[in-house]
C-alpha cells in the first residue's frame, strides 16, 4: 500500500513561511502577508546634500579670523583706557545703595582697607543717625503744629531735612574717599565738616530760643516747656532729644578716631605738602 501523501501546509510552514522561500503562505496561515513594496522604491537611491566649496569655507574662515581681530583689538583699546583712568586716581563709581532704590555708591567690604573698615561702618552709622533724629524731628513738629504751635515750626523742619544729602556731600563722602584713596586733603575737608555736624546736633539737642523759640528742633528746653501743658508732644521732644545726644556721643568718637589714625599715619604733614602744592599750582 502505497503511503497517502498530505497536502496540507506542514507545521513549519504554518508558524515561518520564510522556512522556505519558494513557499507561499497559505490562507489558513495565522500569519499576515507583508504589504507589498511600492512601484516606485529605489533600494539604490542616494541622497543629494550640498556641500559648500572650499573657496566659501576659506572666506567664511578669513571673516571670523578678521572679527576675532577687531575684537582684540578693541579689548585691548578698552583695557588701555581703564588702565589710564586707574593711574590718572578717578574711579567709577556705581551706584549700589540702598539695594531697592541705589542713589549712592556703597561698599565699604571691598574698597575700604580692613583696618579702617570699623571706623567707616561706624561713620555711616552717624550719617543715618542724622537723618533719624532728623525724620523723628520732622514728626514732632508736625504734632507740635497740629496742637496748635503755628506752621513755622514745621516749615524749619522741611528745610532741616536738607541737611541729609547735605551731610553725604560734604563730610560722609570726603571721608569714603579719603579712606579709599588715602588723601590727606580729603581727610582735612572731613574734619571741617564734621565739626559743623557735631555743633549743629549739639545746638539740636539745646534748642535754644533762637528761631521760633526753639520749638523748631527737637531739644531739651522746648521739650521741657511743652510738657507742662501738653505731655504726648513734650514726650515727642524728649525721644528728639535723646536721639541727638546718641547722635553727638557716636560722633565724638568717629572724629576721635580718625584723627588719631590721620596724626598717627603722619597725614598732617602730608596734607601741609598738599595744600603748599595746591596753592603754588593754582598761583601758577
Amino acid at each position: 500500500m502505497s503511503a497517502r501523501r498530505d497536502s496540507s501546509p506542514s507545521y513549519d510552514e504554518d508558524i515561518n513561511p520564510f522556512a522556505n522561500p519558494g513557499s507561499v503562505p497559505s490562507a489558513n496561515s495565522k500569519l499576515s502577508p507583508l504589504p507589498p513594496e511600492p512601484a516606485d522604491y529605489d533600494r539604490g537611491a542616494t541622497v543629494d546634500i550640498p556641500l559648500d566649496n572650499s573657496k566659501d569655507l576659506m572666506r567664511r574662515e578669513k571673516e571670523l579670523q578678521a572679527k576675532e581681530a577687531e575684537l582684540k583689538k578693541r579689548e585691548q583699546e578698552l583695557k588701555r583706557r581703564e588702565d589710564a583712568i586707574r593711574q590718572s586716581g578717578v574711579v567709577i563709581e556705581e551706584k549700589n545703595w540702598p539695594p531697592f532704590f541705589p542713589i549712592i555708591h556703597h561698599d565699604i567690604a571691598n574698597e575700604i582697607p580692613i583696618h579702617l573698615q570699623r571706623v567707616q561702618y561706624v561713620a555711616f552709622t552717624t550719617f543715618l543717625g542724622l537723618a533719624a533724629c532728623l525724620l523723628w524731628n520732622f514728626l514732632a513738629t508736625t504734632i507740635a503744629w497740629i496742637n496748635g504751635e503755628g506752621p513755622i515750626i514745621w516749615l524749619c523742619s522741611i528745610i532741616y531735612l536738607s541737611f541729609i544729602p547735605g551731610a553725604y556731600l560734604l563730610w560722609y563722602r570726603p571721608l569714603y574717599r579719603a579712606m579709599r584713596t588715602d588723601s590727606a586733603l580729603r581727610f582735612g575737608w572731613f574734619f571741617l565738616s564734621y565739626m559743623f555736624h557735631i555743633g549743629f546736633c549739639i545746638v539740636a539737642a539745646i534748642a535754644p530760643p533762637i528761631i521760633v523759640e526753639g520749638k523748631s528742633l527737637t531739644g531739651i528746653l522746648p521739650a521741657i516747656e511743652l510738657l507742662a501743658y501738653n505731655v504726648v508732644v513734650g514726650i515727642f521732644y524728649v525721644v528728639g532729644f535723646a536721639l541727638f545726644c546718641l547722635e553727638i556721643s557716636i560722633s565724638i568718637w568717629v572724629i576721635q578716631q580718625v584723627y588719631m589714625y590721620f596724626r598717627g599715619s603722619g597725614k598732617s604733614d602730608q596734607m601741609k605738602n598738599e595744600a603748599a602744592r595746591s596753592t603754588v599750582m593754582a598761583a601758577l
